[in-house]
């Protein structure tokens, strides 16, 4: 194996981990979306924090260039999901 097939290898190999681990976090903030929406719906408190630590995560790996950047999410953002949800059930 040349020098620069080990080099192209290496480089392939780190790229993937970087999909791989924003696929995961990005899993893992849909959840934590998901959570936050059910309990607002139910009029229950909620939190972004979990959202938004998985974010910056994903923020971190995406100045690779790799993978792309996500929003942080508030909580004014849910509430007026959940009502946009309700305005189309109604």
């Amino acid at each position: 194996m040349t020098e620069v097939h080990r080099a192209i290898t290496a480089h392939s190999q780190k790229q993937h981990a970087l999909v791989r681990a924003f696929v995961e976090l990005n899993t893992k903030r849909e959840t934590y979306i998901e959570e936050a929406i059910a309990l607002c719906q139910r009029g229950e408190s909620f939190s972004v924090q979990k959202i938004n630590e998985v974010t910056k995560q994903i923020n971190e790996l995406a100045k690779n260039g790799i993978v792309p950047q996500r929003k942080y999410v508030t909580v004014d953002m849910v509430k007026e999901y959940v009502q946009k949800l309700n305005n189309k059930s109604s």
